[in-house]
């Protein structure tokens, strides 16, 4: 008995050892609220996490972490916001324009931390004022000391919670302002586009709308009241919400609304093109009987480029077409190959309209190549005038000009 008792005494006392073992976690719990995170770690890693928060803020900037007692990740954030739609209108800023092109946020609901017991609790922190010559050069995923990597949580911005709790006197949708929000629904990562506002009972555009812009939504005022919101970004397929408007009640929402902060948010999830898919770069605009693109062009361009990174298996052809079939004068780029600009250098030659729709098909693949994009993912094929969409002497007769991107392979 004597050594049984000595076994449970020393089992108690390694219990005991270890229960005093367990390290609490550093700085600050998260509470309620909205973080702009760039960077997470997971515990026994916070000599890495330090050195990175150093790091970041001899750029300028001022950065802090904080940790989540649920996911028990330390996050390292840029900001802070009791607001839901200005920490997104944020995010996509930092995003933009602060050189963290996987920067999210991070939703923090009431009682999801315990609250700490401190002297000096953090207060949010102030908008940080990064000078274009101090932005990071170095990714957020940067491999740490000795190999040791920060963890790769879901890089994205949160999607905002199905909890629907509403108050009492929360108005209708056709009396309160929307948030249209688009994601991608493998990844949750918000996407930029526009969603076109749609009068059902006439089929006629009523509006475009900004996506994460929050605005009233226009009432059709037609026999119905049916309304359709058509949610669209280039490089992912379109998605359509149909509803009649008076009766869209925070009590009575289909699955992709909610009522949040003040506002409806009304989510659209775009998956992306698949092979057999079409999509036309109506935002890609070339100089008159020219090869060569307007600076506007560059947006569409970049989302095409986006696309195309962002599987890597993906063959598109590019489709030129021209409004009619005349042969003309055909301006090309010359050697110093400036995609946006008429430069002294062009060369002016005549040809057909196929030619042409082929030169102008051949200037979008050599951007893409110039950009990174490997030759052999990118056919093209002319069409000139033969599949024109109006009438060429129409007031819609410039949309003839275009060029489509056709999915051969994803």
């Amino acid at each position: 008995m004597r050594g049984y008792a000595s076994i449970v005494l020393i089992v108690l006392v390694g219990l005991s050892s270890l229960s005093f073992s367990f390290s609490e976690p550093k700085g600050e719990y998260l509470q309620k609220g909205y973080y702009i995170v760039v960077a997470a770690y997971r515990m026994g890693q916070e000599k890495y996490m330090e050195s990175y928060v150093d790091k970041l803020n001899k750029t300028g900037l001022h950065t802090k972490y904080g940790f989540d007692a649920g996911r028990k990740f330390y996050y390292i954030y840029l900001d802070y916001y009791t607001n839901f739609d200005e920490s997104i209108q944020q995010m996509l800023n930092t995003r933009k324009q602060g050189g963290f092109t996987d920067a999210w946020v991070r939703i923090m609901k009431e009682g999801e931390n315990p609250v700490p017991v401190v002297a000096n609790p953090v207060a949010p922190i102030a908008k940080p004022e990064v000078k274009e010559e101090s932005k990071p050069e170095f990714a957020v995923e940067e491999k740490k000391a000795d190999e040791i990597v920060s963890e790769k949580v879901q890089v994205v911005i949160e999607e905002p919670t199905s909890d629907k709790k509403t108050e009492a006197v929360a108005p209708s949708l056709k009396e309160a302002s929307v948030l249209f929000y688009l994601y991608n629904p493998t990844n949750s990562e918000p996407i930029e586009g526009q969603v076109e506002i749609i009068d059902a009972d006439v089929a006629q555009l009523i509006k475009k709308v900004k996506a994460h812009e929050v605005a009233p939504i226009p009432d059709p005022k037609n026999k119905s009241g049916k309304i359709s919101l058509i949610a669209s970004s280039f490089g992912y397929r379109k998605v359509q919400h149909d509803f009649v408007l008076s009766e869209i009640t925070p009590e009575n929402m289909p699955e992709y609304m909610e009522w949040r902060d003040n506002h409806y948010v009304i989510k659209f999830d775009l998956a992306r093109l698949l092979r057999g898919d079409i999509e036309t770069l109506y935002n890609v605009y070339f100089f008159n009987d020219a090869a060569v693109m307007m600076p506007d062009s560059k947006y569409e361009l970049n989302r095409l480029l986006d696309m195309m990174n962002s599987n890597k298996d993906y063959r598109i052809t590019l489709h030129g077409h021209t409004n009619g079939n005349a042969r003309g004068k055909i301006i090309k780029m010359g050697p110093s190959k400036n995609f946006f600009e008429l430069s002294n250098d062009v060369i002016e030659d005549s040809g057909t309209a196929k030619e042409l729709s082929n030169q102008r098909a051949l200037a979008i693949k050599e951007w893409l190549i110039a950009n990174g994009i490997d030759g052999n993912r990118i056919n093209v094929k002319a069409w000139g005038g033969t599949r024109m969409i109006h009438d060429k002497n129409s007031n819609n007769a410039r949309r003839n000009v275009r060029v489509e991107v056709e999915i051969l392979a994803d």
